[in-house]
């Protein structure tokens, strides 16, 4: 079942999210800022309740947002869960209004497979200058930006 996040499971996704930065999945996140954007965040959980994959929706600028915080934990992988929770973010995106959509991963296969194009990171601005000029692998960061149309501007 796929539903937004409580509070009560901030450790769980840091755990999760701590897991996979160690493994060099993704870049890990503090639970200060987990807890500041709880909001952003999907789970998808089993019967039993246990918190097996989260993601996040992170709006950055106008009508653009940020798949962010992706992870599936890694007995529950191939079985679409991951692709599941970036669909419920893109419903979400959908819903606040967002036309575009970006990712920066290391998971470049995933995300094409979701339509998502490579971009430049120049085309990113606001995230460059908003985020990852703080992070400790700016700026020789080996993440790719991609980057998905949810719809086209009407003057297009």
């Amino acid at each position: 079942m796929i539903r937004k996040a409580r509070m009560t499971e901030v450790p769980l996704i840091y755990k999760a999210l701590e897991f996979s930065a160690r493994n060099g999945e993704l870049l890990p996140r503090s639970l200060g800022e987990l807890y500041d954007s709880i909001r952003d965040f999907q789970v998808y959980t089993d019967e039993q309740g246990r918190l097996l994959g989260c993601c996040a929706l992170h709006p950055t600028w106008e009508d653009l947002g940020e798949i962010r915080s992706l992870v599936v934990n890694e007995e529950e992988r191939l079985k679409g869960i991951g692709r599941r929770l970036v669909n419920r973010c893109l419903e979400e995106a959908r819903e606040l209004g967002m036309r575009r959509i970006f990712v920066l991963t290391f998971n470049v296969p995933f995300f094409r497979r979701l339509e998502f194009v490579p971009v430049s990171k120049s085309l990113l601005p606001h995230k460059i200058w908003a985020d990852c000029i703080h992070c400790v692998h700016f700026p020789d960061c080996k993440e790719e930006a991609l980057l998905l149309e949810l719809e086209k501007k009407p003057s297009e």
